[in-house]
C-alpha cells in the first residue's frame, strides 16, 4: 500500500489541506495491470472541523473492497468559500495527474461525501465546469470532473430545509447575502453535466432534514442524472458506518438498519 500525506496548497491561500491516500498495490500474482476505483472522502463536520468518524473507518470499507481511498482535511472556519471547494478540485486533478502511479481508474474517481463533507462533494459536482476552478488551478476542467458521487446524509440546501450553521461557517459575514448563500443551494445549481449520484439519508434526521437529499435527488432526476436514493426509516445524524466500529462512546449512532449502505454504495460504484 501506498500511504501518504500530501499538503494540498491552493495559489493565493495560506491555509492548505491534507491529503491522506491509502493506494492498493498491484501484484504480478494478481492483475498486475489492474486499475482500480478511487474514492476521495469529505468528513463532514459543518464546515467548523472534520469528523474523525467519517475518515479512516470509512477508507478501511473500501479498501476491503479492492477500491483505493484517499482521505481530504480540507480547511474549515474561518477559512471561507470557495477554499476548501478548490482543495477538493486540486485533489481531483492530482489523482488524475498521477493515474499511471497509482494504478487508478480515471473514469470512476468519485467524492464521497458525509453531511457539510457531502456539500462539499456535491459543490465539485455541479461547479466543476466553472471557469474560476479551472483558471485558479492552472488546469482543464475535465482534470477536475468528479465520475460519482456518495452523498451521505448531506447538506445541500440554503433554504427551508437548511442546516444554517454550515453555511455560516462556509461563507462567514456573506452568509446574510441572498444572492451567496443561494449559489450554494446546489439544488438550484444542477445541470446535465453533474455526475452520477448515490444519496442516503435518514427520515428522522434531526441535524440536516432528508429534505437535502430528496431536493438534490429531484433536481437529479431533472436533468436525466443517474441518481439512486435509499431512506431509512430510523436514525440521528452522522451515523458514518451506523456500526460500533464508528459510534461514540456511549454507544450512540448504532443503526442496524441502516449498515446496509456501505454494500450498496459499492454496488452502485462497480455498476458505473
Amino acid at each position: 500500500m501506498i500511504y501518504k500525506k500530501i499538503e494540498i496548497k491552493v495559489e493565493g491561500y495560506q491555509e492548505t489541506a491534507d491529503l491522506y491516500t491509502y493506494i492498493l498495490d498491484n501484484s504480478v500474482e494478481m492483475h498486475p495491470d489492474r486499475k482500480r476505483p478511487v474514492v476521495v472522502i469529505c468528513p463532514g463536520g459543518g464546515y467548523e472541523m472534520t469528523s474523525d468518524r467519517e475518515t479512516e473507518p470509512i477508507a478501511m470499507q473500501y479498501l476491503a473492497r479492492g477500491y483505493h481511498a484517499v482521505i481530504l482535511r480540507y480547511s474549515v472556519a474561518p477559512a471561507r468559500y470557495p477554499l476548501a471547494l478548490m482543495q477538493l478540485a486540486k485533489t481531483v486533478a492530482y489523482l488524475r495527474e498521477h493515474a499511471g502511479e497509482f494504478h487508478i481508474d480515471t473514469d470512476k474517481i468519485i467524492l464521497q461525501g458525509f453531511s457539510a463533507g457531502g456539500h462539499l462533494a456535491a459543490s465539485l459536482g455541479v461547479f466543476w465546469r466553472e471557469k474560476f476552478i479551472s483558471e485558479a488551478l492552472h488546469t482543464d476542467a475535465e482534470m477536475v470532473k468528479p465520475n460519482g458521487m456518495i452523498l451521505s446524509y448531506p447538506v445541500i440546501t440554503s433554504g427551508k430545509f437548511a442546516h444554517m450553521g454550515s453555511f455560516e461557517a462556509l461563507l462567514g459575514e456573506n452568509s446574510n447575502d441572498s444572492e451567496k448563500r443561494k449559489k450554494q443551494s446546489l439544488e438550484f445549481q444542477v445541470t446535465e453535466d453533474t455526475p452520477p449520484t448515490f444519496l442516503w439519508h435518514t427520515v428522522t434526521d434531526d441535524t440536516v432534514p432528508v429534505e437535502n437529499s430528496m431536493l438534490f435527488f429531484e433536481a437529479l432526476r431533472k436533468h436525466r442524472v443517474p441518481v439512486e436514493l435509499h431512506l431509512y426509516p430510523s436514525g440521528g445524524h452522522g451515523l458514518s458506518l451506523a456500526n460500533e466500529e464508528t459510534s461514540h462512546e456511549d454507544g450512540g449512532c448504532i443503526q442496524p438498519e441502516c449498515q446496509s449502505w456501505i454494500e450498496l454504495a459499492c454496488t452502485w460504484i462497480g455498476n458505473l
